[in-house]
Parts: C-alpha cells; sequence; structure tokens
C-alpha cells in the first residue's frame, strides 16, 4: 500500500459538498495551482474543497535522470511513443486513494472533480476515465490521453458522460497541441463529451481560461 500523498487543502466555505483534486505538472508541487483558487468566480458554487496533492520524487529519463516530483517517468519528447506504464498505474492508485478519502469524509463520488495540468492531465484522465462511479467532471489542462491504446479496453462505462473540459495553449512547446487534439480525437470516437478551448498561450495558463474553467465548475456544481 502506497503511504498517502502529501495535500495543500483549501476549502472554499464550511462543510464543503463538492471536492476537486487537482494534479500538478512535472517538476511543481501541491502548491502550485492554490493561487488560482482566489481567481476563480465560484459566487454560484456550493462549498468546494480544494485538494493539491504533490507527486512523489523520481528520476525522470527525459531531464537527463534527474530526481524531481513527477507523476510517472517520461522516455521522449513525443511522450507517447514509450510510456511509463507501471508509473502511470501507481500514480492513479495513490489518487484513487484520495478520491476514497474524500467519499470516506462524505462528498460522493458524484461531487468529485479531477483536475490536472500536464502529467497532472494525463493523471486525470488515466484515472477517471477508468473510475467504477460516475465522477462530477474531468478538467484537463495542457495535458494529453496517456496509454491512449488501452483507454477503449480499461474504461469504465460509469464515466461514459462525465464532462471533460480541456484547454490548451496554441503554442505549446511542451505538450504540442496536436498530442492535445488527437487525445481529443480518440476521447470523442469513443463518444466521450469533449468542451474544448484553446488560447494563444504557452505552457501556462492564462486568464480568459481561468474565466472558462469558473465557469465550467459553476455548470458542473450548480
Amino acid at each position: 500500500m502506497a503511504a498517502q500523498l502529501e495535500t495543500i487543502q483549501i476549502e472554499t466555505a464550511p462543510n464543503p459538498t463538492a471536492a476537486v483534486i487537482w494534479m500538478h505538472g512535472l517538476g511543481a508541487d501541491g502548491s502550485d495551482f492554490v493561487p488560482i483558487v482566489r481567481e476563480l468566480d465560484l459566487s454560484t458554487c456550493p462549498a468546494i474543497r480544494f485538494v493539491f496533492p504533490t507527486a512523489p520524487t523520481m528520476p525522470v529519463t527525459i531531464n537527463g535522470g534527474y530526481v524531481m516530483r513527477s507523476w510517472y517517468d517520461i522516455f521522449t519528447p513525443d511522450l507517447v511513443r514509450r510510456e511509463d506504464e507501471p508509473g502511470l498505474r501507481a500514480s492513479q492508485q495513490a489518487i484513487e486513494a484520495l478520491i476514497a478519502n474524500e467519499k470516506a469524509r462524505g462528498i460522493p463520488a458524484g461531487r468529485i472533480i479531477l483536475a490536472g495540468f500536464s502529467q497532472g492531465c494525463a493523471m486525470t484522465l488515466q484515472t477517471g476515465l477508468r473510475h467504477p462511479e460516475k465522477l462530477a467532471g474531468l478538467m484537463c489542462l495542457s495535458g494529453y490521453l496517456p496509454l491512449a491504446g488501452k483507454a477503449a479496453d480499461e474504461r469504465h462505462a460509469a464515466n461514459q458522460d462525465t464532462p471533460i473540459f480541456m484547454a490548451h495553449g496554441r503554442l505549446d512547446p511542451v505538450v504540442v497541441i496536436e498530442r492535445a487534439e488527437k487525445s481529443r480525437e480518440l476521447l470523442e470516437q469513443l463518444g466521450y463529451k469533449i468542451e474544448w478551448h484553446e488560447y494563444p498561450m504557452q505552457h501556462s495558463v492564462c486568464g480568459e481560461e481561468v474565466d472558462d474553467i469558473g465557469k465550467w465548475l459553476a455548470q458542473i456544481l450548480a
């Protein structure tokens, strides 16, 4: 049994009835997206608990074996020619434990959103598509679908109709937009409903995107 991930938690009001589990990107940590909570317009949302886990440290091949926070190893710049399947599945289990923890605290799966940026986006899709209960939504920022060839066989019907928000920068040099578009096309072929947004930015987050995230959260959790 893996150790529970360290998390930073923010509640927008007492007694939250919804949760957002938000995974950071390569080399960052749980604090990375904390400032965005203040920028979101959540005025029409119920009380939300934001949970920001920190990935374990590991040597990352593409960075010369440098040890850093990472949800899984990355071998090649195209991200998908060779993938760290054991690492992806280990982090999936760790995120499943966070979902179970929120349920134990009284928030049902149907009020839990998985969110992530870059590698965290990959983990959102890796975990969310396979989760055996319907989740409230999947928020996928500047990332891609990992283990794409296994998604059709491994996905769980419970999340077939779960709303998926995908956003990407047209100028992203890290996860090129074509990689995200291929992921979107595959998900659409599998029958998922994708709300797609793209912005004139690199591998980052912009103000317009923050506005769109706030609108989507309000719509999902209203």
